[in-house]
């Protein structure tokens, strides 16, 4: 069964960043497609970050983020994935997100 792949409507992407997409492939192999919440770089860790979210889910559903570094590649590219290693780069990345998540809070 065909699913909807191409609905030509135009985005205007300068504004539109919240519903990037992006593939993720599990251990198993199998491609995931998630939405990007939000990236962000560190200068402590010289790396970029990004937390994702399963694609589909729901508005106010509980979701179970994923964060993944990674380092951009000369041309300005997304370079791979990496899992996240170490507890100090969990605790910096979860002051982000209460940050982030608090200043979201604000803006409704």
């Amino acid at each position: 069964m065909a699913h909807d792949h191409d609905h030509n409507h135009d985005h205007n992407h300068e504004e539109d960043h919240e519903h990037d997409h992006i593939t993720i492939i599990d251990e198993q192999g199998n491609e995931e497609l998630y939405e990007i919440l939000f990236t962000f770089d560190s200068d402590d860790f010289e790396k970029s970050y990004v937390l994702v979210y399963p694609a589909g889910s729901a508005e106010g559903e509980e979701v179970e983020l994923q964060a993944y570094s990674y380092i951009e590649t000369a041309d300005g590219g997304q370079g791979d994935l990496e899992p996240i290693e170490t507890d100090k780069e969990w605790d910096m990345i979860e002051e982000v997100l209460n940050t982030f998540m608090a200043d979201d809070e604000e803006s409704f």
